[in-house]
């Protein structure tokens, strides 16, 4: 661990949260002494101080040890790269447009890469009154069914949620292109341009 760099970045992450040395310390109940070690690199906050100290910064105990925080590149504002995951214990969906740490329940999730749907599992899509109806023949059970629908397009992002042991049938407002995504909680996350 390069203690200068984790001490930077504690004083940057400091500054930004415009706190002082003293009102870290506090919120820590350390002194303010010890804050100044560590933004001198002269030491490292201990391991039972990092879920605290974290919080405090709102910055995740990684990149805290990391001494950096990964900047993201500029997407333009394009939905197109929209970026899914799921957490694989509480089914949590969380979604970015560019590149992101996501955690859920403790762990470090991963972007899901969608899979082209074959044919003969793609959602049906129909046009009625302007809108798109979409519905699915996949199963819906308790531990077997499509969790989320989503409709990407360059500007926006329109997710409807499922639960299990509804059918898939659900209305989206007709747009003149975009990408329908889906999860299967059995089968992983999938794709159809429409």
């Amino acid at each position: 661990m390069d203690y200068s760099k984790i001490g930077a970045l504690i004083r940057r992450l400091r500054q930004e949260r415009k706190m002082t040395q003293r009102e870290l310390a506090q919120t820590l109940g350390l002194s303010p002494k010890t804050v100044s070690k560590w933004e001198r690199g002269q030491g490292c906050p201990d391991v039972s101080l990092l879920e605290a100290l974290s919080g405090a910064l709102h910055v995740n105990i990684p990149a805290l040890l990391s001494g950096d925080l990964a900047e993201n590149q500029l997407t333009g504002g394009s939905m197109k790269q929209m970026r899914f995951f799921v957490c694989p214990v509480c089914g949590n969906l969380t979604f970015s447009s560019g590149g992101a740490a996501v955690s859920c329940c403790g762990r470090p999730l991963e972007p899901l890469t969608p899979q082209k749907a074959a044919p003969e599992a793609a959602l049906r899509v129909t046009e009625s009154d302007g809108d798109w109806y979409v519905e699915s023949s996949h199963p819906a059970s308790k531990d077997n069914y499509i969790s989320f629908v989503a409709l990407v397009t360059g500007e926006m992002l329109l997710v409807l949620r499922q639960y299990p042991e509804w059918d898939l049938h659900v209305r989206i407002p007709g747009r003149p292109h975009g990408k329908l995504v889906w999860y299967s909680t059995t089968q992983g996350l999938f794709y159809q341009l429409v």
